[in-house]
């Protein structure tokens, strides 16, 4: 069995586990990864409801997002910006289809395309203030599989959007 929970990701100069957004699942937060210019990776080790993105990246004034990841397997990502609004993605798409499936429901009914989840991504990464790398996040958001891990996936897709310290 794989990792399931999620990654919590913006900047910030003091902790994202202090955000009134996050009160609900505050006591279970913990710091995975401090990086360079105020960027914060937090882990959740559960599927909680971990609240509101809008409203996270409203009180921070900047772009924020969560990777839920789901068995190592696959990751199901929501991102937030304060002028852009909100967006959801998926990373593994062919996977992320199979677990789906078994309730129902299409990749497509909850995820944007891939080609146009790459282009919010872009567009978060510019409100963030990063310098994106656009062919990688395409080729992350096109991956079927995870490359052995979702978690992988999850982290050059950050490194994508320009998250400085992460591999690109």
């Amino acid at each position: 069995m794989g990792f399931s929970g999620y990654y919590v990701v913006g900047r910030s100069e003091r902790p994202l586990a202090e955000q009134d957004a996050l009160v609900g699942v505050r006591v279970n937060l913990a710091l995975y990864q401090q990086r360079p210019d105020g960027w914060q990776i937090w882990q959740h080790p559960s599927e909680p409801d971990i609240g509101d993105m809008g409203a996270l990246a409203r009180s921070m004034g900047s772009p924020v997002l969560f990777g839920f990841v789901m068995d190592s397997a696959c990751v199901a990502v929501e991102a937030a910006a304060p002028q852009s609004g909100s967006w959801y993605a998926c990373l593994a798409r062919e996977t992320m289809a199979g677990y789906l499936d078994a309730n129902g429901m299409v990749v497509d009914d909850l995820f944007l395309p891939a080609e146009d989840a790459a282009q919010r991504a872009t567009e978060w990464a510019a409100e963030a203030g990063t310098t994106p790398a656009a062919g990688l996040l395409r080729e992350v958001l096109c991956a079927n599989r995870p490359t052995p891990l979702a978690e992988e996936l999850f982290f050059r897709f950050l490194g994508g959007l320009g998250i400085p310290g992460l591999p690109e």
